[in-house]
């Protein structure tokens, strides 16, 4: 028995491929043409490596959740003030989602588009926004130790703040005008993070 021909693309690109139509276009927008087109594969190809369209949107929806909560874990973790590392990380997403043309967070934008009778899509989801709250929650617990946050602060509550807050920017900044609210709402986060 001879073997079928070898796949003639490379998966990994196609598949970030497929999530940037996912994250343009949302999951219900998405057609499948679009999906074909951009990740230049056919149908059977797309079937047989990433299975029907739902199965291809997770897969993209974990590949954006791994590699987004990676680079976060690894800029608040990185050299120096780990409270400062956070203000940056939120000044940097309030700059980026200011920019005209912005996407937002994939993750919210499907939120908001999706079927929410769809268990499959919405565990996923809801695993995804958990571990960037624990990211964050870890975060300022290491803070805390370290006297950079207020012992009466709650590292969980600023935690789900801060997931809320970094969600809303990415959310918002899709159709404001001006960064005016986005700037509002960080500088209000980071002023509750400085308090005693």
């Amino acid at each position: 028995m001879t073997r079928g021909p070898s796949k003639q693309f490379d998966a990994e690109i196609a598949l970030s491929k497929a999530m940037d139509v996912f994250w343009e276009h949302g999951y219900e927008a998405a057609s499948l043409s679009q999906l074909l087109k951009q990740m230049g594969i056919g149908k059977k190809s797309l079937y047989d490596t990433f299975g029907n369209k739902q199965s291809l949107f997770l897969k993209a929806l974990e590949h954006y959740a791994h590699t987004t909560l990676r680079d976060i874990k690894e800029r608040l973790s990185a050299e120096g003030s780990t409270l400062t590392n956070i203000k940056q990380l939120l000044l940097d997403w309030q700059t980026m989602h200011s920019r005209p043309g912005s996407c937002g967070c994939m993750l919210g934008t499907n939120i908001a588009d999706f079927n929410t009778d769809d268990e499959a899509i919405a565990k996923v989801m809801r695993g995804y926004l958990r571990q960037l709250e624990d990211t964050f929650s870890s975060a300022l617990t290491r803070a805390q130790k370290a006297g950079e946050l207020s012992p009466n602060k709650n590292p969980r509550d600023l935690a789900r703040l801060l997931l809320c807050t970094t969600q809303g920017i990415a959310l918002l900044g899709r159709v404001m005008e001006d960064d005016t609210t986005l700037q509002g709402a960080v500088q209000s986060a980071l002023l509750l993070l400085e308090e005693e």
